[in-house]
């Protein structure tokens, strides 16, 4: 009898909701009726209101399942069709559902599908395509193409990244680095985690064309913490990647992981690269750049991980096919990552150009809670909150930036009618002060003092005068602050201030702050 091949998620929001009961509870329903049956463990879709989503095989695709519980197991074995396509869980053909069929997938095209550990369904899925045309292009060609998709810097800065790696390729060095920056720690921010988990050899591919392209000889892959499913699965494909002699000693490129102990601050590049170095994360003054005297004082490309992840699609397919999507400079897609309080929570990867209110309302389903929705949130704890009025506002760099936005990682978080926004001021304030590396006096000061005058605020004692102190100190943080956690701070605050002043103008109780 032909094994029934079952798909079962082990990325870690999958995981924090049973997937691994799921497939224990799979397993044994088969050897308990005799089926023959092999588990393939995926990465995630995406599809987080539906998780565990369970997906089998049949002659005719796949048939998706979800959400999956290990009470709804025996259900699904019952009857003369194991896993049958009129089950109540039955979600047809995955790539029909709606929140799956509006995306164009490019970077996160075989999440969900491959065993991110199998370097044969990678290569079965197009993968080390884009290695080859590389290979075949050489250093100038592999730029030129970067350069001509117009891919800018997904981690949250947007600069071009063909710029970025040409600075670097014409810097003569001894030697060069490589350094992806996979140190996520917006909120509401997911799709770092979602490709080292789902499809790691994505970002090996990446890092090694980008290696060929500027001369650099190692990379480092600079990871959080608090993702230990993601360091594991990435340390393994290492293992995998340099049997198959993609990488180590006998080919052109080496990789080595490295583990963050968790600073918000080293997000940014000077700070990640003190890190790297063995010493505490503070953020180093500029010039000199990174490009001209990064790690270890050498030449270094620093790209968040969803850039670098890209960038095997973008030689794999040409650049011109890249940057017919998106629109004005911002091309390509981008990997939305939607959080907080609404219906249907997930990664949804789309070209640049949608509206905040399609995002929101449409492919997120609006609230959860089916209030309406009042805020949100775009590029993290440090992005600026955007009120209903302006959710016509494009999902672009510049339509952000006009407007005292940022789009950051990608992240958007939505808030209904009754979150109070000056409570969420004071936490963009007091994050900052917690996570400050203290270097510069703006930020350092700046933020506590900011806390301390919320509070007053919040306590009703001289609101106008303290509002008006408030937003000294934030145009003092926005231009005087070494680096962007300083700089970007007085985006949320001066946001709800600006959208939301009735929550400023009434008493509230400190400890209801806190």
């Amino acid at each position: 009898m032909t094994a029934l091949r079952v798909f079962v998620p082990c990325d870690a929001a999958a995981r924090a909701v049973g997937a691994d009961r799921v497939a224990a509870a799979i397993r044994d329903e088969a050897n308990r009726l005799g089926r023959a049956v092999e588990i393939v463990r995926t990465g995630s879709r995406g599809l987080f209101w539906l998780e565990p989503l369970v997906e089998v095989a049949t002659p005719t695709g796949r048939l998706a399942f979800g959400p999956v519980t290990p009470g709804d197991v025996a259900g699904l074995f019952a009857g003369y069709s194991p896993f049958a396509g009129s089950h109540p869980l039955c979600l047809g053909n995955p790539e029909e559902i709606p929140f799956l069929k509006r995306q164009t997938r490019i970077t996160f095209a075989r999440c969900g599908i491959v065993d991110p550990l199998s370097l044969d369904d990678y290569r079965m899925q197009g993968g080390l395509r884009g290695l080859e045309r590389a290979r075949s292009l050489g250093s100038a060609g592999t730029l030129a193409e970067v350069t001509a998709s117009g891919l800018r810097g997904r981690g949250g800065a947007g600069f071009p990244t063909g710029i970025k790696w040409k600075t670097v390729a014409d810097t003569p060095a001894d030697r060069k680095y490589i350094v992806c920056n996979a140190d996520e720690g917006d909120s509401g921010t997911y799709a770092d985690r979602m490709i080292l988990e789902g499809d790691p050899f994505v970002l090996i591919e990446g890092m090694i064309i980008a290696g060929l392209a500027v001369g650099a000889g190692k990379g480092y892959v600079y990871i959080r913490s608090e993702y230990p499913d993601a360091v594991r699965t990435f340390a393994e494909a290492l293992v995998v990647a340099e049997g198959a002699g993609l990488l180590g000693r006998t080919a052109d490129f080496e990789i080595e992981l490295r583990v963050g102990a968790g600073a918000y601050v080293c997000g940014e590049e000077t700070s990640l690269l003190e890190s790297l170095e063995g010493r505490r994360g503070q953020v180093r003054a500029k010039p000199p750049l990174p490009a001209h005297k990064g790690l270890f004082g050498r030449p270094t490309v620093i790209n968040n991980l969803i850039s670098l992840a890209t960038v095997p699609a973008i030689l794999s397919d040409g650049a011109e096919a890249y940057a017919v999507l998106g629109m004005g400079r911002s091309r390509g897609t981008m990997p939305i990552q939607l959080a907080g309080n609404v219906k249907q929570g997930g990664l949804f990867e789309a070209a640049f150009g949608l509206t905040l209110g399609e995002i929101v309302d449409e492919i997120g389903g609006g609230t959860a809670s089916g209030r309406p929705v009042r805020a949100v949130q775009v590029g993290g704890p440090l992005g600026a909150y955007f009120p209903r009025a302006l959710f016509d506002t494009a999902f672009d760099y510049e339509a952000f930036a006009a407007l005292d936005g940022l789009i950051g990682h990608g992240g958007v978080v939505v808030f209904d009618d009754t979150v109070d926004m000056a409570r969420q001021a004071r936490f963009a304030l007091e994050f900052c002060a917690i996570e400050s590396c203290g270097k510069c006096t703006p930020c350092r000061i700046g933020s506590t003092r900011g806390v301390e005058t919320l509070d007053k605020v919040m306590r009703g004692e001289r609101v106008t005068a303290n509002l008006a102190l408030i937003t000294d100190l934030c145009q003092t943080l926005k231009f005087g602050s070494l680096c962007a956690l300083g700089g970007f701070t007085p985006y949320p605050v001066m946001s709800a201030l600006k959208h939301f002043p009735e929550d400023f103008n009434r008493p509230h109780l400190v400890a209801a702050a806190e």
